[in-house]
């Protein structure tokens, strides 16, 4: 079979990284996807970056092992701490972070060079936005802030009313003023975009990173002539390593329909992970 048959990966911690599976299926209706979910060692953005690292490492050679064409690394601290790694372990599989797209649509989208991210924790102490925006925009004003907890909200599908607003509120007045573009540095934030909307200024652009990823992938498989040709709609699998139950519920609500047949709990086996840390420690 044909390379371009093969399915996409797609890795994020747990359920956030749905928003760019959601985005990618919209934008790619014909491919073939596999959704690995690390729930069983969630939250990665409070966790060290060799962690990180060994965990995306472990991922990719587990889905490549279920002969992915291209791998989609859905989560912003994983694609924060964890490309490098990916580079040198993973060599010859294909694959794209959500940090880029997110950094390239912000200064593409802003006019006087004053950019506002959220993300989470590990994903602010890396400084890695604001590392790749300004290698694109040399003068930019990038301020960077941790919203851990509209994680939480985003996962109870508290994502309007006036408990999102006020927690939403007080996230966006720690913000300096000026800002006119926002980016949503967390796949679990455009389930709240609505509320975003809502209560930034009316000039303000919003950067929707699974969006904007969804479009950086399909436009590297055009280029790469990689793109699946079958005319039926593409198959959806979701593996994930704790709480299958838990996953689908959650992911009902990111992605408007019924999962639960499609997700299976699948392990990260200890040779997986043992390997990616020995090949890692090697380095250190």
């Amino acid at each position: 079979m044909s390379v371009n048959h093969h399915p996409i990966g797609v890795f994020d911690s747990g359920v956030g990284g749905l928003t760019v599976f959601h985005a990618l299926r919209e934008a790619l209706p014909h491919e073939d996807f596999i959704y690995l979910g690390d729930t069983a060692r969630l939250p990665y953005g409070t966790k060290s970056k060799h962690a990180v690292e060994s965990y995306t490492v472990a991922a990719a050679r587990l889905l490549r092992e279920q002969h992915i064409k291209f791998l989609v690394v859905a989560c912003n601290t994983a694609s924060a701490h964890a490309l490098d790694a990916l580079q040198r372990e993973v060599s010859d599989l294909p694959y794209c972070g959500v940090i880029a797209a997110g950094a390239e649509a912000a200064v593409a989208a802003t006019r006087n060079g004053r950019i506002a991210v959220l993300a989470t924790e590990g994903t602010v102490r890396s400084g890695v936005y604001a590392d790749v925006i300004r290698s694109l925009k040399t003068d930019a004003d990038v301020q960077m802030l941790s919203a851990n907890l509209l994680v939480a909200l985003a996962e109870e599908g508290w994502c309007e009313g006036a408990e999102a607003e006020a927690i939403v509120s007080r996230y966006l007045a720690q913000l300096s003023a000026g800002y006119d573009t926002l980016v949503m540095g967390c796949t679990h934030f455009p389930l709240l975009v609505s509320v975003f909307r809502k209560l930034c200024p009316s000039d303000v652009k919003i950067v929707d990173s699974a969006s904007v990823t969804a479009k950086a992938v399909a436009g590297l498989l055009a280029a790469r002539n990689m793109l699946n040709a079958q005319t039926k709609p593409g198959r959806d699998e979701f593996k994930v390593s704790d709480l299958p139950e838990r996953f689908a519920r959650v992911g009902a609500r990111f992605l408007g329909r019924d999962i639960a047949d499609k997700v299976a709990l699948t392990a990260f086996s200890a040779a997986h992970l043992e390997k990616a840390a020995n090949a890692l420690n090697s380095l250190s």
